[in-house]
């Protein structure tokens, strides 16, 4: 897991893609980026046919793929790579992440509804009309990212971070909260009705949502504004 070649260009700078064996096993081969790849369009209907013949999927690196109208229901994702990628109207029910990386990733249409993912970072990705509902996700980045109209609802977010997030029109609501960290996050009607908000971290100094929120803008905590 966490073989990132870089690109075989020798002034870029990006991360290679996975390579495969004559059996269609990944390995550690070195390769170009999205950018650089003689034959993308070849690459991609490779990936594509990989990820939909394979249920458990170790060390693939995809970074700036765009994934459309795919359904990653029960995969199991461990050390994957999907910098940058961009998914479309995925369906990703109970879906399994562990290790991987989903910075600066986009997402639209997605549903992570009864996922389990730990220790993944989605560090400065964006989230609109996005569904994790009834998920564990357990100690994972999601610094900087940029949430719309989503739902992270009935989840367990045992010591995560959204540390700089911006949260717009979108729901907390009966989370488990507990050392997860909001520290300078930017929120605008947020609801997070039913969660253990003073279980969590607001500020540095460790004020709860209460004491600090006016500072924040219009959270919603058990239906009413602070």
């Amino acid at each position: 897991m966490f073989t990132q070649n870089k690109c075989l260009v020798h002034y870029c700078r990006n991360l290679a893609l996975s390579t495969f064996d004559e059996d269609g096993n990944i390995t550690d081969g070195k390769n170009y980026c999205l950018d650089h790849i003689p034959d993308p369009g070849k690459f991609k209907q490779e990936i594509y046919k990989y990820i939909s013949e394979h249920d458990k999927i170790v060390g693939l690196n995809v970074c700036g793929l765009l994934f459309s109208d795919i359904d990653l229901s029960n995969k199991k994702f461990y050390g994957c790579t999907f910098t940058n990628c961009t998914f479309n109207n995925i369906n990703s029910s109970n879906v399994l992440m562990r290790l991987c990386i989903f910075d600066f990733a986009i997402f639209n249409d997605c549903n992570f509804i009864k996922s389990n993912t730990q220790f993944t970072s989605f560090s400065g990705a964006t989230f609109t009309h996005t569904l994790f509902t009834s998920s564990d996700m357990i100690q994972n980045n999601f610094n900087g990212i940029k949430a719309y109209q989503s739902s992270f609802d009935d989840s367990d977010f045992f010591n995560s971070r959204f540390i700089a997030a911006t949260l717009i029109d979108t729901s907390f609501r009966n989370c488990n909260l507990k050392r997860t960290l909001f520290y300078d996050s930017k929120r605008s009607n947020v609801s997070f009705k039913m969660s253990n908000t003073r279980e969590a971290l607001f500020t540095p100094e460790g004020k709860s949502l209460t004491e600090s929120d006016l500072s924040f803008g219009n959270t919603i905590v058990d239906g009413g504004h602070l």
